[in-house]
Formats: C-alpha cells, sequence, structure tokens
C-alpha cells in the first residue's frame, strides 16, 4: 500500500490532484473554525458543555466537524446539500419533468444539479434561521444582540458558508480526487474521532475505551465485507446485425449490492424522529415528557425499536425508488440480452425484484444494527452516544467514501501500468 501511495506521487497529473484536494480540505477545516459575528463563544462553549445534545443537533454537528457547536461559517456543514439531494431523488419519481430531465443524459443532470443548488441554498436560509432563534432560546446569552439587522446578517453569513462548502465539494470533483462532497464528510467525520476518543476514555476509562475500540474495528471488517458484497445476475447478449456490422455476443451481469440504499436510510430515521422533539420542544407539558423520555432518549428500548424499524422501512422505500427492475428489463431486452432460464419482458422484471427484495432483507437489517451501536452501548454502560465514535452513520460513510476513493487511485494507478492498492 505504502508503494501504491508513493507511485501515486510520481504521475504529475495524479499528485496534482492528491495536493489540489488536500488544500481544499485544509480551507473546509478553516471554515468550521472561523467564527461568525455577533456570537460570544465563551458563554456558547460552557452552555454547550454543560448541556448535552442530541437529535438532530448532534446530527448536524456530525457532518460539520463540530462548527454546530462553534457557530462558526461551516456550521450548518453539508447537511442542506445532503437534504436537498434527497428531496430531488424523491422528486423525480413524482415529477414527470425531471424523470425526463434525468433520462436527457448530462444536459439532464446538469439542470438537476442546478435546482438542488437552488434548493440547498433556499434551505440553509430557513435552517440557519432556526438555528440562530433555537442558540438564542436555548444557551442564554451566546447571541450579544439578538436584533433583525444583526440576526439577518448571521443567517446570510451561515448562508453564504453553505454555498461555499457546496462550491468546494464540486471543485475536488472536478479536479481532485474522489467525490468531492463525500470527502468533505469523510473529512467531518475523523476530525472528530480523537475529541470522542477521548470522551470515552475519560468518562468509562481505560478498560471501555479498549472494548469500544476493538468493537469499532469489528464494526469496520462487518461494514467492509457487507459494502463490497453483492448479487451479480449474469447477462448473456446474442449476436446482433447493427447496420452493415455484426457485433459478437457475450455475457456480463448486473451487480446488486446487499446495501443498495446505502446510508440513506439512516439520514431519513434520524430526521423523522427529530419532528416529535422539534414538535414537543414547541408544544411543552406532557408530550414534551413522553418525547424525552421515550423518542428522544437513546438509550430507552422504545427508540430502539422504533428507530430499527424506521431504518428497515426506508431501506426498502429508497431501494424501490433507485433501482427500478422494469426499466433494466426493457434495456436488457432492447440490447439483446437475456437472463439464462428468465424469459425477456416482464418475467425478467418479476425475476429483477424478487431478487433485490430479498437481498435487502439483510442489508436492511445489517444497517439497523450499525445504526443502534450507541444506542446500545449506551443502555448497558450509561455512556453518552452521541460520543461514540465507531457506530450508526460515520462508520459507514468513513469505509465507504475510503473504499470509493481507493478504487479511483487504484484506476488511475492501473491505467498508467504501476501497481495499486488491491493484490
Amino acid at each position: 500500500m505504502l508503494r501504491a501511495f508513493v507511485n501515486a506521487f510520481k504521475i504529475p497529473d495524479l499528485r496534482n490532484k492528491i495536493l489540489f484536494t488536500v488544500f481544499i480540505i485544509a480551507v473546509y477545516r478553516l471554515g468550521s473554525h472561523l467564527p461568525i459575528p455577533n456570537v460570544d463563544f465563551d458563554v456558547l462553549a460552557s452552555e454547550v458543555e454543560r448541556q448535552a445534545q442530541g437529535g438532530v443537533l448532534e446530527f448536524i454537528n456530525l457532518f460539520s466537524g463540530g462548527a454546530l457547536t462553534r457557530l462558526a461559517l461551516f456550521a450548518l456543514g453539508i447537511m442542506p446539500y445532503i437534504t436537498s439531494s434527497i428531496i430531488m431523488q424523491l422528486l423525480t419519481v413524482v415529477i414527470p419533468k425531471l424523470e425526463q430531465w434525468q433520462k436527457q443524459g448530462e444536459m439532464g443532470v446538469k439542470k438537476i444539479t442546478q435546482w438542488t443548488r437552488y434548493m440547498t441554498v433556499t434551505l440553509a436560509l430557513l435552517q440557519s434561521t432556526g438555528l440562530i432563534f433555537l442558540f438564542n432560546n436555548q444557551f442564554q446569552g451566546s447571541i450579544r444582540e439578538f436584533t433583525p439587522p444583526r440576526v439577518a446578517f448571521m443567517v446570510l453569513t451561515l448562508t453564504a458558508g453553505t454555498a461555499m462548502i457546496m462550491w468546494l465539494g464540486e471543485l475536488i470533483t472536478q479536479r481532485g480526487i474522489g467525490n468531492g462532497m463525500s470527502i468533505l464528510i469523510f473529512t467531518s467525520i475523523i476530525s472528530r474521532l480523537p475529541f470522542e476518543g477521548a470522551s470515552i476514555l475519560r468518562v468509562g476509562g481505560n478498560m471501555k475505551f479498549s472494548v469500544i475500540v476493538a468493537l469499532g474495528l469489528v464494526i469496520i471488517v462487518a461494514v467492509v465485507f457487507m459494502e463490497q458484497g453483492q448479487r451479480r445476475i449474469p447477462v448473456q447478449y446474442a449476436k446482433r446485425v447493427v447496420g452493415r456490422r455484426m457485433t459478437s455476443g457475450g455475457s456480463t451481469y448486473i451487480p446488486l449490492k446487499v446495501n443498495q440504499a446505502g446510508v440513506i436510510p439512516i439520514i431519513f430515521a434520524s430526521s423523522v424522529l427529530y419532528f416529535p422533539t422539534l414538535i414537543g420542544s414547541a408544544v411543552g407539558g406532557g408530550f414534551k415528557s413522553f418525547v424525552d423520555r421515550y423518542l428522544a432518549n437513546e438509550g430507552s428500548i422504545a427508540y430502539i425499536l422504533i428507530y430499527g424499524l424506521l431504518v428497515v422501512f426506508f431501506a426498502y422505500f429508497y431501494t424501490a425508488i433507485s433501482f427500478n427492475p422494469v426499466d433494466t428489463a426493457d434495456n436488457i431486452r432492447k440490447y439483446g440480452g437475456f437472463i439464462p432460464g428468465i424469459r425477456p419482458g416482464k418475467p425478467t422484471a418479476d425475476y429483477l425484484q424478487r431478487i433485490l427484495s430479498r437481498i435487502t432483507l439483510p442489508g436492511s437489517l445489517f444497517l439497523a444494527t450499525i445504526a443502534l451501536i450507541p444506542s446500545i452501548v449506551l443502555a448497558v454502560w450509561l455512556l453518552d452516544p452521541s460520543t461514540f465514535p465507531f457506530g450508526g452513520t460515520s462508520i459507514l460513510i468513513v469505509v465507504g467514501v475510503a473504499l470509493e476513493t481507493m478504487k479511483q487511485l487504484e484506476s488511475q494507478l492501473t491505467m498508467r501500468h504501476y501497481e495499486g492498492f488491491l493484490r
């Protein structure tokens, strides 16, 4: 592996891409520490330390690399872009115009990307406004002057920070290595690992820290195994006459991943569980007590069961909208292909749907297990799940991004006749 890294730096083009990516990451981390105006950071730091935060605040803080609790320039992180991307994917299934754009190729993708940017800025405006009001109410004294002009300036600053993150991610995608947004999320998550590890060591002691580190290594191996797992559906193509040429037949396969939905079900489930918490904060009274006891308490049995069921449900839901067996079967038939033993057309679509439903079950159960590990640790050891660095969304994203980036470097090295990372 070390030889592969050395070979990567021997190639000028690849070396420039790696250095450019590192430079953008440095800019991103700098923005995660730059303060926005009109915030008393001493009061904010003491209030955040006094009040243990969970729910969506901790979720956003994960994706911002700790910038949220500092109210830094990049406090919102990449969450508005992720949310808008998910909404656009859902709308593509519902709105025929968006579905038409998606089938237009590169031009259609550009249009969808442009609307995703507009939605990201809109969501950033809404989230930053709610965030300023939340911090002013929950962390008394953290906002120096809560006046309309000051609040508007803070909202515009946070929105501009989100727009800049989106631009930095696109720069990495165009001129660097890997997917830009994924690289920035990866950077945010791993930047918090030393702090979270130190918190566990301080609260739980050496024994619990060692057990959690060992458990984290086991989870990493399991995630790599599951992320690489796929069901390969063989497809045979017959010889065809195209114009004056005869194309030779051949065989290939359709790779259906066991975890087809990725980390999206966990994000959806966390967002749905936050709605009762938000309503409870506004309503108060007995409903708030009920929510705090059962739906916001990550160590309760009710929370573990509901969260796990939501992850399984959204895994099936997102897989259903991201992979269309009917379109896949039509494309196979259009190009003269068939699955051995299965008739083309509707039987092929039914066969693909049946296989997809079967492999999604272990994938969804795996996602639910990984997502619930922090809650189970909390229930057993009475530790804060927000300080657990090897569970839930973070481990899936870190391993997934690392694998995809490694594959890109592997392909670049292989094209230039160098040995890659994999033997």
